[in-house]
């Protein structure tokens, strides 16, 4: 059978090709033409396609680095299905290294958007128009914000079979039962029944080399897995996901300088001491205690904070059963 049809400015794109171009979106107050960047692979066979986007928070840079590597390996001469790429979703922030908007306005807060709205609902309807409603499901690369790491996880709708397996598929460390949120991409999917995986690793304004080669492995798999590419592409999964269907946050209890004593990945127990916080003259420090059993999944890399900042997240896991 043939590929599923794909379309890119009205223009149906040929089996067996790749079409790069740009998504007019706005001028800038100088009157410059602003774009958003779109590949379209199209294959040879029948087969699901699949969309990704990138930098939908424009500091969030691991994922653009995670899509660039995976359009310079595919080949739609030798696919099935087809892959739609936005690598930078929100060029503004891109640009000028801002999570948000000009406007101020969260793209992740925008969808589904619509096409003589705000400039945050201009772009989430052209992501809307041009991938997901031409793809069956997707993957959506993220990064932790407010210099804060994220461990690579994979946060999706647990309770779907096919999303969960998908989920195990993609073999990042961890995979969190993440609810939905307003206005977020993956709401917007979920309301045109696409299952979509938020894949979350890395910090903001800097590339991770563990973050990128997990998010590079991963969607390799999936796409594998889906028949979109041939399995001698996917290297098989370095680890079984966990599986956490809860996480919270550790705040901090004082104001002061913050000294982590734990990594991203390590598994703590809850009241166990995973930091300190002292003020700057070494005259008084308060331990920083887990509040659950679990793994430490993001980590504030700001020493200074506040009393009552976020600066340890942990997906909840069952405690160990005791020594027999």
């Amino acid at each position: 059978m043939s590929a599923p049809k794909i379309e890119v400015d009205g223009e149906l794109v040929d089996e067996g090709t790749r079409v790069d171009t740009d998504l007019r979106l706005a001028r800038l107050p100088s009157g410059a033409l602003m774009t958003v960047p779109l590949v379209a692979l199209r294959g040879v066979r029948d087969g699901p396609v699949v969309w990704l986007t990138a930098a939908i928070h424009g500091d969030e840079l691991n994922g653009v680095e995670i899509v660039r590597q995976l359009l310079g390996r595919l080949d739609p001469a030798d696919m099935a299905g087809g892959v739609l790429a936005i690598p930078i979703a929100n060029v503004f922030g891109f640009g000028t290294g801002d999570r948000y908007l000009p406007d101020r306005r969260d793209l992740n807060r925008s969808f589904p958007g619509n096409d003589s709205g705000s400039l945050a609902a201009r772009i989430a309807h052209l992501i809307i128009t041009n991938l997901v409603e031409q793809s069956d499901l997707g993957i959506d690369l993220h990064t932790g914000s407010d210099g804060r790491s994220n461990l690579p996880q994979i946060r999706a709708d647990l309770d779907d079979p096919e999303t969960a397996e998908l989920a195990r598929v993609f073999g990042a460390p961890l995979m969190l039962h993440s609810r939905l949120r307003d206005g977020s991409l993956r709401e917007a999917a979920w309301r045109m029944d696409k299952r979509v995986l938020l894949y979350e690793a890395g910090e903001a304004l800097r590339f991770d080399r563990r973050a990128i080669d997990t998010g590079v492995a991963g969607v390799l798999r999936v796409l594998a897995h889906l028949g979109i590419v041939d399995a001698s592409l996917a290297t098989p999964a370095q680890v079984e996901p966990l599986v956490s269907r809860r996480s919270t946050w550790t705040r901090s209890p004082r104001s002061g300088i913050h000294r982590p004593s734990v990594e991203l990945g390590d598994h703590v127990r809850r009241r166990q001491i995973i930091g300190r916080v002292g003020d700057a003259f070494g005259a008084e420090d308060r331990p920083v205690r887990a509040g659950c059993h679990g793994m430490v999944i993001g980590r504030s890399e700001t020493p200074a904070v506040h009393r009552g900042d976020a600066i340890f997240h942990i997906a909840e896991l069952e405690p160990d059963p005791p020594p027999a």
